[in-house]
């Protein structure tokens, strides 16, 4: 009997153009080029159906070929309909809102702007002046909202950026007027972006209509305080312009002249200070870096409270300052013994860096010594304990826990847990000591958010005790542990995560 042939189909041909190793079902030119027209007006089509976002970016984009104009009037009709709005949007409807705000821009971006640039800045122009309205009507916990004015202005910037210099002036010039109703408002932060870009004769109109409006504010008040009143707010947005000006125009008496206007007395030293030594004037700068400031309280911006506001991190940027300057004007002595004086203050770990790379060789080495010998007797010794580990010198580190048992803080966790970690691979009786203080602050203070760490010190615990020497530790660690159990044995969220 004949044996049947096995039939096998000819293996499809892969797609003309498609780069060697491309994966087939990979979106891209080449594969989707392979769908055909039809397949893909289908798939559109069935999208558009089911997403409106997409819908409004393919009518938008089929208006497109009707002309800038057409595109423009639908962008209008949504603007229009956005600034007369007025109800709140909560957080259920803040994703289809927030869609449907960055559609918007998305459609001025990639199909108003290459058929007219002029007017798709004044759509983004217009987008960016409601803004404040916008965000006050609407919970935007997560930011979602205003990164989207964000972008908005990025792309301002961009193509105003990309004009040529003349129309880049003019449009900055326009802005000047929005900006003086409401200097508060976004546009403040798109005219600041575009000062570096511009050409010197629309700095000088800009600057002197700023001036005339600064002018025309009555006077009155302390603008250094947080502003509770619109005209003092004004005046201090409309200067720092004007000082960004300066600065694009190398003008620093301008520079100067201005924040002493604004807040004579207190004006920001550093500010003034690093002008005066990038301009060669080290003299004046020393000058102004060792001025006493009047008293006042400093304004702490958002921008402060997102980074962490460190309350000594002034100082030091003065005294970092001051430094430089001291070496520019070749007082190397002096900026030596600052820099010393700034780490035995605060163990200021990169100023004895710099201090240690200025010395002459082999003069380096006692000196380390004797800085590593101050940090151990430093009288905050978590302070210490934080500087000996990231230098690092893990022997003194383990010297310092050891000889101070009881001054360890489990809620300085930050400093501890890092610390033990580094300790435990050569120093299991620090590392211990260490540990404990951290589990013993989780369990008496009930911090169950924190049990799983705890567990885990526990376990760290665990794997350390059979490296002690016997009466290195009090408790020993099974003392320890069954101490733990009689006094938290309740604690049952925590034990739970204890591997018996």
């Amino acid at each position: 009997m004949a044996r049947a042939r096995r039939v096998t189909s000819a293996p499809r041909p892969k797609p003309a153009g498609l780069p060697k190793g491309a994966r087939r079902t990979t979106p891209s030119p080449e594969t989707l080029a392979a769908l055909g027209p039809d397949r893909l007006i289908a798939l559109i089509l069935d999208e558009t159906g089911r997403n409106p976002t997409f819908k409004k970016l393919v009518s938008a984009a089929l208006t497109a070929l009707q002309g800038p104009e057409a595109v423009a009037a639908i962008i209008d009709r949504r603007l229009t309909a956005l600034e007369g709005a007025r109800s709140y949007i909560d957080w259920q409807r803040r994703r289809a809102f927030t869609a449907d705000l960055d559609t918007i821009v998305t459609v001025i971006l990639t199909e108003l702007r290459p058929l007219d640039p002029g007017a798709a800045l004044e759509r983004l122009r217009r987008f960016l002046a409601g803004a404040d309205t916008v965000l006050n009507r609407v919970d935007d916990g997560n930011g979602t909202v205003q990164a989207v004015f964000e972008r908005a202005a990025d792309a301002f910037v961009e193509i105003a950026g990309a004009l040529p210099p003349p129309d880049a002036g003019r449009v900055a010039g326009h802005l000047v007027g929005a900006f003086v109703a409401d200097p508060l408002g976004p546009l403040r932060a798109v005219l600041a972006d575009m000062i570096p870009t511009l050409a010197e004769d629309a700095l000088a109109d800009i600057d002197a209509r700023l001036a005339e409006a600064d002018a025309a504010l009555p006077s009155g008040g302390d603008p250094r305080r947080a502003p509770t009143h619109h005209r003092e707010a004004a005046r201090i947005q409309i200067v720092r312009l004007r000082q960004a000006i300066a600065d694009r125009r190398g003008d620093t008496d301008g520079f100067i002249a201005l924040e002493s206007a604004l807040v004579s007395g207190r004006e920001n030293r550093v500010a003034v200070a690093e002008r005066l030594l990038r301009a060669g004037r080290p003299d004046a700068a020393l000058d102004w870096i060792r001025r006493e400031t009047a008293p006042g309280s400093r304004i702490v911006t958002r921008a402060d409270l997102i980074a962490g506001f460190d309350p000594r991190g002034p100082e030091r940027e003065r005294q970092a300052l001051e430094i430089a300057i001291l070496d520019a004007l070749g007082r190397p002595d002096e900026a030596q013994a600052l820099r010393w004086a700034r780490f035995e203050r605060d163990l200021d770990a990169p100023m004895l860096r710099a201090y240690l790379a200025k010395l002459p060789d082999f003069d380096d080495e006692e000196a380390l010594l004797r800085a590593l010998d101050h940090a151990e007797a430093f009288p905050q010794p978590h302070r210490a304990l934080a500087f000996l580990t990231a230098w690092p010198d893990l022997n003194r580190a383990a010297r310092l826990v050891t000889g101070h048992p009881l001054v360890w803080q489990g809620d300085q966790y930050s400093v501890l847990a890092p610390a033990a970690d580094l300790l435990a691979l050569h120093h299991p009786a620090a590392a211990t000591i260490l540990y404990r203080r951290l589990l013993d602050d989780i369990l008496e203070g009930g911090r169950s958010a924190a049990y799983a760490h705890g567990a885990r010190y526990l376990a760290e615990l665990d794997g350390l005790a059979g490296r002690l020497t016997a009466g290195t530790i009090s408790p020993a660690a099974d003392a320890y542990r069954a101490t733990l159990r009689r006094t938290h044995g309740r604690k049952s969220a925590f034990w739970t995560l204890v591997p018996d």
